[in-house]
């Protein structure tokens, strides 16, 4: 987070941003980027200054901030004259950072200096509310506060919840949060004490600890899973009326029938939700037979079936958070209430995984407005499609840039067996990505709404020297017959990908499951995605001919 050097003095404000960190992997690639650009992390505004002056001098600090909060996609996909934004969530995050300096000067801010600081402060208002605007996507309430949900809201407040929020339910999405009140930036719509957070502690307390620890190399989260598979059914637990209020089915990608997965078939997603199932069902063999043979007082077989085992899974799935607690432990845990609020690529929810110290408590900031009878939505993480159906049972409105298809390439090695370098000076990389081309923004030439380390890859590889060079490659010295052996190659790779996914015509929509439904969905994305990578590449082919 950007901090403050100074204010005022002599009429002049200096914003220093943090250094890129030595110890953050991803710093070669940021400070390439910031090189590339001319960024610096150190800004100084003159009280005299323009409006027009100010403005520009924050475009190079939201520049430089984006970079600091890129994540290791946004990094990848990022070309040169790409300046951003790179996703709502970097978006949102670099805005807040630079608002929260632009506040702690304005707090202790001179007269001259005043006015400057409201022009940045204004302007980082104006792009907050522009990134929501841009990814609005909105849901249609069914109804608001039903009994049970109503009953949950009641217990927590009795219990120190503070909550500006309301329960709701949403044609096609389930249960979510509404705003009672119009929320600014910084405003607390959920505030959770520490006592009533379903944490490891809760186990240690309970009779099955002393059982449990005994297993070698069980997790504190699979303890807490069985757990909660008996407290579901405790009517004494202090949290029935939180379990009461957990739906029957989670219906998440685990719970996907025959169906469901047949439509799957040719996408990757397919094996990672057998895969997942297989490893449930191992881990379930493991535990629960022989927990219920040697310990039945504890672990009442009818309560430790498959089916109850499978429902946990996809309970801690889909509402566990992490959660750093007051003692300092970060485990995953439950957070009643918390758990309704649903998930956007431009939540209002950043960050929310830490216990306050001083109220012991769990408090969900809004970082852009959210207003009265407004969605609030809360951000599960930097996830793909894939992730999202699996664990969640849903796909995200909007275009998600987190959505790649991953590809995996042989290390090239030069004549002494040494790894190929980049132009960055970094060893090649074996793992490459595409995602949907309509989210290039480069408009160089040569670049095809590809992703820049795909393509200096392969004309690595295509070239034979081991040198991989930037993607932009000046049109004076570029080799038609290469780019078009790049092109080429990227299309013997999609091509057959686009026919093994086959197409959705002849489905039906009206009589067919849930599972299915979103499977056919997830489809659609990925036959999209693979569709965009084609058309670039065949409308790059006919580029590199016209100009033959």
């Amino acid at each position: 987070m950007a901090t403050v050097e100074e204010v005022g003095r002599g009429g002049m404000v200096t914003i220093c941003l943090p250094p890129l960190s030595k110890e953050d992997p991803l710093l070669s690639g940021k400070k390439r980027l910031s090189d590339a650009r001319n960024l610096k992390f150190k800004y100084q505004l003159p009280a005299s200054s323009s409006t027009e002056e100010v403005l520009q001098i924050l475009d190079q600090i939201v520049q430089a901030t984006r970079i600091l909060h890129m994540d290791e996609i946004e990094l990848y996909f990022a070309g040169d004259d790409d300046c951003g934004p790179y996703s709502p969530r970097n978006e949102l995050e670099s805005l807040n950072s630079i608002l929260i300096v632009i506040n702690s000067l304005l707090s202790g801010a001179k007269n001259d200096i005043i006015q400057v600081l409201h022009v940045l402060k204004n302007r980082i208002m104006t792009m907050i509310n522009s990134v929501a605007v841009q990814n609005i996507h909105e849901m249609i309430i069914e109804k608001l506060d039903a009994d049970t949900e109503e009953m949950l809201l009641t217990w927590g407040e009795d219990h120190g919840v503070r909550t500006k929020l309301k329960i709701s339910y949403f044609k096609e999405a389930g249960r979510g949060a509404v705003a009672s009140e119009d929320l600014s930036i910084g405003d607390i719509a959920l505030e959770i004490p520490e006592s009533l957070i379903i944490s490891e502690d809760l186990v240690r307390e309970s009779d099955m600890y002393d059982p449990l620890k005994k297993l070698d190399g069980i997790a504190s989260d699979t303890m807490l899973l069985l757990w909660s598979m008996r407290e579901r059914y405790n009517s004494n637990s202090r949290f029935k009326i939180y379990f009461d209020t957990l739906p029957e089915e989670f219906n998440t990608g685990l719970s996907f029938g025959v169906d469901a997965l047949s439509v799957l078939e040719g996408t990757l997603l397919l094996e990672e939700l057998l895969q997942a199932r297989e490893l449930l069902h191992q881990q379930y063999d493991a535990l629960c037979p022989k927990l219920c043979a040697n310990y039945p007082n504890i672990f009442q077989q009818e309560l430790y079936t498959w089916d109850k085992f499978l429902w946990a899974c996809e309970l801690w799935y889909s509402n566990g958070m992490k959660v750093v607690l007051s003692d300092g432990k970060l485990g995953t845990c439950l957070v009643p209430i918390a758990g309704l609020l649903n998930h956007s690529l431009c939540p209002h929810i950043l960050h929310y995984g830490r216990v306050d110290q001083s109220t012991k408590s769990l408090k969900f900031h809004v970082s852009r407005p959210c207003k009265a009878g407004e969605q609030c939505y809360l951000s599960y993480g930097t996830f793909p499609g894939s992730h999202l159906i699996t664990f969640y049972g849903f796909l995200p409105k909007g275009d998600n840039p987190y959505d790649v298809i991953p590809l995996d390439f042989d290390d090239c090695c030069n004549e002494d067996g040494r790894s190929n370098e980049t132009w960055t000076g970094e060893s090649s990389r074996t793992t490459h990505m595409v995602r949907g081309a309509w989210l290039s923004k480069s408009d160089r030439p040569h670049t095809y709404g590809l992703p820049p380390p795909l393509l200096a890859h392969l004309r690595s590889v295509l070239k034979g020297d081991g040198i991989e060079e930037p993607p932009e490659v000046p049109k004076a010295d570029m080799h038609k017959e290469h780019e078009r052996a790049v092109l080429k190659t990227v299309l013997s790779i999609f091509n057959p990908m686009l026919e093994g996914i086959g197409d959705s015509d002849d489905f039906d929509w009206d009589n067919s499951r849930w599972d299915v439904k979103l499977a056919f969905d997830y489809k659609d994305l990925q036959r999209r995605i693979i569709s965009s990578v084609t058309k670039s590449c065949y409308s790059g082919l006919e580029m590199l001919d016209a100009s033959a």
